[in-house]
């Protein structure tokens, strides 16, 4: 009998071990996920549109589906991360930024949201009392236009140097314009550059002469060079600093990709250290300096640079410029500034420079992207482009970066070129209140920020900021595309309004249409098995929300290679 019951009590035990075996299988999967998200609305930028969850392994995306079948790959050191309601996206991708620019306006005198020229000279003045006296104060982010108060002394209606230089006498000043493409120098910065009534004006550009004779202390343009070249050069390590201040602003700001819209070597040497030392945190598609010619011929004899440091780091494409801004009257029009009777704008790299780089890039199987605003830029562009591919069907994905004023004529041609406008919604809700004083009514009606009709015949639009023009806000953009109004919320129908994006050509346009603008939409810009794990976690839905709380939208994860680089 006691042997029965011991012989009972070990296939009792055999099988219990043999439950708690089963059991622990299905609970340890042999191969676990490193991430699983779920438990908030995924939105994957696919067909699908939405998922329950996501599991990553190895920094890519290994499973898209049902949440219980994402928690069966759940292992004992996978991460789980509850979005509690919350809302993913495939990770931002900004799409026309200036990274080493957002990290010195960190640095350097933020001029972006002074609202008059006095609250200008104040914060020029905070810097000056702690600066020994002959070194220069550099900044950016002015925009007279955006000004709530207007009495300063202004000529061709931009401010003058005269109350600047008479309280910062002590420092040469160089100010920025916000947009990169003029700036104002105090009478000291133009005392070093040797400026005066009686020099001279230089191709593509325009020093500003007051009416007695003497510079106004404006330079336009190319005219810029004369005071830039005179400024003491970066040290490395500030140049460092900078890089790492633009890479946290963009991990804040949900970005986990973006498009650097030109570099030189020293910047390109300090991406490649940041890449090998593991601090290049987000991913950068990079433009060589078009303007640098020995840069040029040393890549097109090593060719680009794809994927370097696990996908962080790609150099295949080339930065020019066909005319200038906006707001500085140097973007190159059709037909003369409404508000400036017989002047066009600039052109500002000979078209004959842009054309031959054009070829030679295209020859060397680099990108070719060019910076056009105004509608001749835009249409001289494409001219050059047309004859490049001379008929040839090939995947060269040219850009136009910016394309905001288009002749209509011009608008089918991106689409039948297979050109990308490569845009950035929040320059119309920054510039929409005063460009209409640029253009006029009708050429803002008819081609002005034109992203339905390029959408619908059939071009590619991707999307940014051009930070350090416009603050590196993905949301503030996105907003801008699929409300057409100021940040300020007006009007009430937002500008030109059947040109509004959806909210899914919005979020296209941040993710994967900005993947195919830089080759990479087989790798990333989607929630899809096999794709980087890059996602942008928000505290709201951003697909749902009412127009006017899309500005109230907080990032609260950015996530890169299945790690979380930013949490709020």
């Amino acid at each position: 009998m006691n042997l029965l019951k011991t012989k009972s009590l070990q296939s009792i035990t055999l099988i219990c071990l043999l439950g708690l075996a089963l059991f622990s299988c299905e609970r340890k999967p042999e191969n676990p996920a490193d991430m699983i998200v779920h438990g908030g609305n995924i939105y994957t930028a696919t067909t699908e549109r939405q998922a329950e969850a996501v599991a990553v392994r190895d920094g890519k995306i290994v499973f898209v589906g049902a949440e219980a079948e994402a928690m069966s790959m759940k292992g004992d050191s996978t991460k789980v991360l509850d979005l509690k309601g919350k809302t993913m996206t495939p990770g931002f991708i900004e799409s026309h930024a200036h990274i080493m620019g957002i990290g010195y306006n960190r640095l350097n005198v933020d001029l972006l949201k002074v609202k008059s020229y006095e609250e200008l000279i104040q914060k020029v003045e905070e810097v000056a009392a702690n600066t020994p006296k002959g070194q220069w104060i550099l900044g950016r982010g002015w925009h007279q236009d955006k000004w709530e108060e207007q009495t300063e002394t202004r000529f061709k209606g931009f401010p003058t140097h005269h109350d600047l230089s008479a309280r910062v006498p002590d420092h040469p000043v160089w100010l920025a314009h916000a947009s990169g493409h003029m700036g104002l120098a105090n009478e000291a910065a133009m005392n070093v550059a040797g400026i005066n009534r009686g020099s001279s004006q230089p191709a593509g550009g325009e020093i500003f002469m007051g009416l007695d004779g003497n510079p106004t202390g404006i330079f336009n343009e190319t005219a810029q060079r004369s005071i830039v070249s005179t400024v003491p050069e970066n040290t490395p390590a500030r140049d460092a600093k900078a890089l790492e201040l633009a890479v946290t602003e963009l991990l804040e700001n949900g970005i986990t990709s973006m498009h650097n819209a030109g570099a030189v070597k020293r910047e390109i040497d300090l991406f490649k250290q940041f890449g090998e030392s593991g601090k290049l945190n987000v991913r950068v598609y990079t433009m060589l300096n078009g303007l640098d010619s020995v840069l040029l011929n040393q890549y097109y004899q090593s060719g680009p640079e794809v994927g370097l440091y696990d996908n962080r780091l790609t150099v295949r494409s080339i930065k020019l410029y066909a005319d200038g801004a906006l707001g500085s009257r140097g973007a190159w029009l059709l037909e003369e500034y409404t508000d400036a009777k017989g002047k066009f704008g600039h052109n500002v790299m000979p078209m004959e420079d842009v054309q031959k780089v054009t070829l030679d890039g295209y020859a060397n199987g680099f990108q070719v992207c060019v910076h056009a605003i105004g509608d001749r830029a835009n249409r001289e562009v494409l001219d050059i482009f047309e004859s490049t591919f001379a008929g040839q069907k090939t995947d060269h994905r040219f850009r136009i970066e910016h394309a905001q004023h288009i002749h209509p004529e011009d608008i089918p041609r991106f689409a039948e070129l297979d050109v990308i406008a490569s845009m950035q919604a929040i320059h119309m809700s920054s510039d929409r209140p005063w460009a209409i004083y640029r253009l006029g009514k009708m050429r803002i009606e008819q081609g002005a920020y034109m992203w339905r009709k390029l959408i619908e015949s059939g071009a590619k639009v991707i999307n940014g900021t051009d930070a350090p023009v416009e603050p590196v806000s993905a949301i503030a953009s996105f907003y801008s595309s699929v409300t057409r109004k100021t940040l300020k919320g007006t009007p009430e129908d937002g500008y030109e309004p059947d040109q509004k994006m959806t909210r899914d050509q919005a979020l296209r346009a941040y993710t994967l249409d900005g993947a195919y603008g830089s080759f990479e939409e087989d790798v990333k810009g989607s929630i899809e098995v096999g794709k980087l794990a890059d996602f942008t976690v928000f505290d709201q839905d951003l697909m749902t929300v009412p127009d006017n709380e899309i500005l109230n939208t907080q990032v609260d994860y950015t996530i890169v290679g299945g790690e979380i680089m930013y949490q709020r």
